[in-house]
């Protein structure tokens, strides 16, 4: 069966999350349904990660496997008009090798982090973006982001519900930096590492968003991460600002 690789844009908004739910929309669930409008039967596809409810995608992985060949153009256009209406869009698809796999064949995922400062309603960015009422401090906040670099044990920034076999994970990176947009400024939080645990990222800003206010100093973000414990770690953000912004894998099947 000819496998196809998918590069996936969706809001999560209207959705329970990427993973197939029995009574609830999913990301998954999506796909699946428009695949089997293309090839009759049962379809499953992989993805590069599994994003929760509310959590958006520029640059998801799946794959699928089909039983007819399939130009991946003709491919993607075919999914493209049975997905609506629902906001999910597949951005471009590849044939791969029949052992390549969405999540095992990744060595980075980089999620993107959009919090929005300003005190008036975010209206067009409304559930694209976390959006506080004050000012952050972004330098401090960078300071306190450099304690989780590395490779850790990061239970106290690890979900309760978290099925990972292990709390240890190296984090590649974790720039915080202030972008000026049209609608007000945000803080990016550009976060990259081989895999996450469940709610790491959305762990991590809300931390250091406590940084941010002066609530908290950058080097207690280092004793949290020491502290091994969840009640150390600050409030977690809510998803609405969150991206899997991009995959990456030892040869790119797009390129």
């Amino acid at each position: 069966m000819p496998r196809y690789a998918l590069k996936i844009e969706y809001h999560g908004a209207p959705f329970a999350g990427w993973q197939r739910q029995v009574d609830q929309p999913s990301v998954q669930g999506a796909i699946e349904a428009a695949l089997a409008k293309l090839e009759l039967g049962t379809h499953t596809i992989a993805a590069a990660g599994r994003t929760d409810a509310g959590v958006h995608a520029l640059g998801q992985v799946a794959h699928c496997d089909m039983a007819a060949e399939w130009d991946p153009f003709r491919l993607s256009e075919a999914l493209n008009h049975h997905l609506k209406p629902d906001p999910v869009a597949i951005i471009n698809c590849a044939r791969v090798a029949d052992d390549w796999h969405a999540r095992f064949s990744a060595r980075e995922r980089r999620y993107l982090f959009r919090l929005l400062m300003r005190r008036a309603p975010a209206t067009h960015q409304a559930g694209l973006v976390w959006q506080v009422k004050h000012d952050l401090d972004v330098d401090a906040m960078q300071a306190g982001a450099a304690h989780l670099i590395g490779r850790h044990d990061f239970t106290t920034f690890r979900s309760s519900i978290c099925q990972s076999d292990s709390p240890v994970k190296t984090l590649d990176r974790l720039d915080v930096t202030h972008v000026e947009t049209r609608h007000g400024p945000e803080v990016h939080f550009d976060v990259r590492a081989r895999s996450f645990l469940h709610n790491q990222v959305r762990s991590f800003v809300g931390t250091l968003e406590r940084v941010g206010t002066g609530s908290w100093a950058p080097d207690q973000v280092a004793d949290a991460l020491a502290a091994r414990n969840r009640a150390a770690c600050g409030p977690v953000c809510p998803p609405q600002g969150l991206y899997l912004a991009a995959v990456r894998y030892p040869q790119d099947p797009f390129a």
